[in-house]
């Protein structure tokens, strides 16, 4: 007998947008429906597939709510699955954690929830099946609840669900932390984990996934996202494959420019990125950003007028009509024939510049000078694109070798009549 399951995470229904507004042109109400529409997808897939249940392995939700509209939402998508005759079983993260509505909101007779005091098991006797799980008692997890599940048993498929950050990963806190030979000694054939945004198969003897999370919140969640789709053949598991589900994807495209010679060159080489970005999309709403890098003549007139360019290559985006360009940014550096001055005056001049380089000692002293500055400052004044921000020795020296630049190019532009 075969059955397929499908395990997702990390839904984080109805997430905030930090500061989405502030970006001109933001499909701002795509973005704030997007994790609805993508767990409706999940949804959809889970019946499409006629899959025996479905796990969610925490982060439902995204904190505390509003009101009790996003958990009016869960609940229907749930009755969804419910009608159609397939189980959801749950356990809180986190996020879900910190929520006190969804602590107290009743869920359709098909949905699980698994303690948070203690791991629990559920038998499921005609597919030969046992799922282990614990929920998060508080936000704030340090306990390796791992080693609390109980050993898997002969002759069953086991599953253990679990919300941690394993032995750590980059950019997610350590909750419930644990080591992968504390999963597999437990014995289970595959291990369904939540936490982490990035999917990844840490192991495949036994299955130990992360599926990511459905549907990626801001430009630090690229890529494709969705759920990891599970097939049983004669209680073995043959196939883990992974089944996209987001419906607006985030996507960070790099333009080398180097030895281009002016600004139009760098148009030249923008477009085909786009473009290639935007296919790799597959029709979905496209948030895309844009890193100008690389050495060339042109990077003085760039930083001159850099509003001018970027607008230049955001009407470069308009013919595709559900990309969006949510930041360009100009991170190239003067080409050895940029800096070439001619003789006379300007050169004199010129040199001079590059004299006017500070050590260490005083780039770390103009960094902390500006931290002071910037905590008297309104926060809207660092709002947008490219601000300057030196909070480091390392980003004074890259504005003061951009100032540089810009006034060479300046300089140069006046001296050649242009």
């Amino acid at each position: 007998m075969g059955f397929r399951f499908l395990h997702a995470a990390d839904i984080h229904l109805d997430s905030p947008l930090r500061g989405l507004g502030r970006y001109e042109g933001a499909p701002v109400e795509e973005i704030r429906n997007a994790t609805r529409r993508a767990f409706v997808n999940l949804v959809d897939l889970a019946i499409d597939e006629r899959v025996a249940f479905v796990l969610l392995a925490g982060d439902i939700y995204d904190g505390d709510w509003r009101d009790y509209n996003t958990g009016l939402f869960f609940v229907e998508q749930a009755a969804r699955l419910g009608r159609e005759g397939i189980r959801v079983y749950l356990i809180s993260g986190n996020h879900d954690a910190a929520s006190q509505i969804s602590r107290t909101l009743r869920y359709p007779d098909n949905v699980h929830v698994f303690p948070v005091d203690r791991p629990d098991t559920v038998r499921l006797e005609a597919l030969g099946v046992l799922i282990h799980g614990q929920g998060f008692a508080a936000r704030v997890v340090s306990d390796n609840l791992a080693t609390g599940y109980p050993q898997g048993e002969t002759g069953w498929l086991n599953i253990g669900m679990l919300h941690t950050s394993l032995d750590g990963r980059p950019g997610h806190e350590p909750y419930a932390p644990c080591t992968v030979d504390d999963l597999r000694s437990r014995g289970y054939q595959y291990w369904a984990l939540g936490h982490v945004h990035q999917r990844e198969v840490i192991s495949q003897r036994p299955w130990i996934v992360f599926p990511g999370n459905p549907q990626g919140r801001h430009i630090r969640e690229t890529g494709a996202r969705g759920c990891t789709l599970v097939t049983v053949t004669g209680g073995d598991i043959v196939e883990v494959a992974h089944s996209d589900l987001d419906v607006l994807r985030w996507s960070c495209g790099r333009v080398d420019v180097s030895g281009a010679g002016t600004p139009e060159d760098v148009l030249d080489r923008t477009g085909p990125v786009i473009e290639r970005e935007f296919d790799q999309g597959g029709g979905r709403i496209l948030a895309l950003r844009l890193e100008i890098v690389g050495a060339c003549d042109a990077h003085g007139a760039l930083h001159a007028a850099p509003d001018r360019w970027r607008q230049q290559i955001r009407a470069q985006s308009l013919s595709f009509g559900s990309l969006w360009v949510e930041r360009i940014r100009f991170d190239t550096r003067p080409s050895g024939a940029e800096n070439q001055a001619p003789e006379g005056p300007l050169a004199a001049l010129l040199g001079d510049l590059d004299e006017l380089v500070p050590d260490e000692e005083d780039l770390v002293r103009y960094a902390s000078e500006f931290a002071e500055l910037r905590r008297k400052l309104p926060p809207d004044l660092f709002a947008g694109e490219d601000v300057p921000d030196p909070a480091t020795a390392q980003a004074v020296k890259a504005l003061l070798d951009d100032a540089r630049a810009l006034l060479a190019d300046r300089l140069l532009s006046r001296g050649t009549g242009e």
